[in-house]
């Protein structure tokens, strides 16, 4: 199983420790964690995840991988900046967001474009769908967000 966390490159300490959290207990359920490799959220949840005995795999935006995240086991430079982000959503099953900025926006839209789960913790709110349905599934702390990524996965 692959979850992909999401979230902007610098962060504020209560994101940081939530993304933390988040990538803890995605390796303790033997997930993959996959993100875009650099700081902020996406340091947080690799650091959690690696700490936690898991896999980390960062989709990187530039052609090497000068400042990636240390917790890295894997980390792919692409060469392609922003668009790398279709790559983070496209790997993973499903997708978790925590915080963010436009660069986490467009990777929930692509997600959301191919049908793939979106949990949101502390990040941005885009409405419901034409039945009524939040597009984003909300979590209230990292265990649930986990376990509704886990559970959708496996669907």
């Amino acid at each position: 199983m692959y979850i992909a966390v999401i979230g902007a490159g610098k962060c504020g300490k209560e994101l940081y420790e939530l993304a933390y959290e988040v990538g803890r207990e995605i390796a303790k359920r033997k997930a993959i964690l996959i993100c875009g490799g650099l700081g902020g959220v996406m340091d947080a949840s690799a650091k959690g995840a690696k700490e936690a005995g898991g896999i980390t795999v960062g989709i990187l935006p530039g052609d090497n991988r000068i400042g990636v995240s240390k917790y890295l086991d894997v980390s792919l430079p692409t060469g392609i900046g922003e668009a790398r982000n279709v790559l983070v959503v496209k790997a993973a099953d499903v997708v978790i967001a925590i915080g963010g900025e436009y660069g986490t926006l467009s990777e929930i839209s692509h997600a959301l474009k191919m049908n793939k789960p979106v949990i949101g913790l502390k990040t941005w709110d885009i409405g419901k769908d034409e039945f009524g349905i939040p597009r984003i599934i909300k979590a209230d702390d990292p265990i649930s967000a986990v376990e509704k990524a886990h559970k959708l996965a496996k669907e």
